[in-house]
């Protein structure tokens, strides 16, 4: 029999190299002649880096580049050489999790440190960037990365701005004389599962913008300057942002990588699937057990078992999910197309009881499984 392992992490408590391991170590203990193939997945979304040098390796590169309120920060990002080919998180340097509570306001904040990424990296000899946009603490359209490479935006005095959220609506000429030379040559893929258009009730500022601190008047005007930008987008570079699905990504990080860095949004699962060359190494498995920390409603838009799934029912192969804990019901999870689920809070006493014996109990669940099947 052959097992092919596919998760995504338990966030807070296990990463998707070790539910590979501990549901290895389950499997085996009832069926130990089994064939155990491990490939821990992600989204785009953190981690993502990890799952990605687990198999393929590379080095990090580490440099100094600015956080969100332009301090100097270290961080690091994923260089393969071999294929000259990079890996960026938003995060790493753009993310909410630098900041403290008080400090939270995408009114205030810049997606520069991420445009010094990908500079260090383009003046490094890549030749692709695939860059992951979950996490961000900005609002910024994407005009913060574009400053670190070389592109100005200038305000009605012929000054150039501060790229920050609050002023985008100050924006009235994108001068792009002279942005680095060798950014033409590089091509970039956006990990990106959000649909949201850029501005609007659905856009970046009204849905995502109140979660990362801003006022509801802050709101109203980070809406109103990503209009402005999309109205100067579409004079400069004849792209109709409104009408592209993913643009309201991360504080409109999708409208920004698609303009500046002419990088194609994509479906994070899809792509890290096609990069480990995913749907070749399960064809022939008997099962896929995948799993992450909770299995919801959210899982049926662009997530990682969502993913799983579509590769099995391609090849005709049955899907178990071993999850933290499931909110869908049987029949949800049946039309879904997994076809054997369990949840860690199903028996446990508590929340804290699961996280703290995680490992145990996702053991446990994996021997469960292996004796049902045999």
């Amino acid at each position: 029999m052959k097992i092919a392992l596919a998760p995504d992490k338990y966030k807070g408590s296990l990463t998707g190299i070790e539910f590979c391991d501990i549901v290895s170590e389950g499997i085996l203990s009832v069926l130990p002649n089994t064939e155990i193939i491990k490939l821990p997945l992600a989204d785009g979304g953190d981690g993502t880096i990890e799952i990605i040098a687990y198999h393929l390796g590379g080095k990090r590169i580490e440099l100094e580049v600015s956080d969100p309120l332009f301090r100097p920060i270290k961080v690091s990002y994923l260089f393969i050489v071999s294929s000259k080919t990079v890996f960026i998180e938003m995060a790493e340097a753009s993310s909410m999790n630098l900041l403290t509570k008080e400090e939270q306001n995408c009114f205030l904040t810049t997606s520069l440190g991420t445009g010094e990424m990908i500079k260090d990296a383009i003046h490094r000899g890549a030749k692709t960037i695939i860059l992951g946009i979950g996490g961000s603490a900005t609002n910024d359209c994407g005009i913060g990365m574009a400053t670190a490479l070389g592109y100005k935006f200038i305000d009605k005095n012929k000054k150039e701005i501060i790229p920050i959220g609050k002023n985008l609506s100050k924006v009235e000429r994108i001068d792009t004389s002279n942005t680095i030379k060798d950014l033409k040559n590089v091509e970039v893929k956006v990990a990106c599962d959000v649909t949201n258009p850029l501005y609007g009730t659905n856009g970046a500022a009204y849905v995502y913008a109140p979660q990362k601190g801003a006022s509801i008047n802050e709101v109203e005007l980070l809406d109103r300057g990503l209009k402005n930008i999309a109205n100067l987008i579409h004079d400069n570079f004849n792209i109709d942002l409104q009408k592209i699905k993913g643009t309201g990504a991360a504080g409109g990080m999708g409208a920004g990588s698609l303009v500046f860095l002419k990088a194609d949004l994509l479906s994070g699962i899809e792509l890290v699937k096609e990069l480990i060359d995913f749907d070749v190494k399960v064809k022939d498995a008997d099962w896929i057990i995948t799993g992450e920390g909770k299995l919801d409603s959210q899982t049926l838009s662009g997530k990682t078992i969502h993913g799983v799934i579509a590769s099995a029912k391609n090849h005709d192969i049955p899907v178990a999910a071993l999850c933290g804990s499931i909110t869908l019901s049987k029949s949800a999870l049946k039309e879904l197309g997994i076809l054997y689920s369990d949840a860690i809070l199903k028996d446990v006493k508590n929340i804290d009881d699961a996280l703290l014996n995680s490992k145990k109990y996702l053991k446990q669940m994996a021997a469960k499984f292996a004796t049902k099947i045999k």
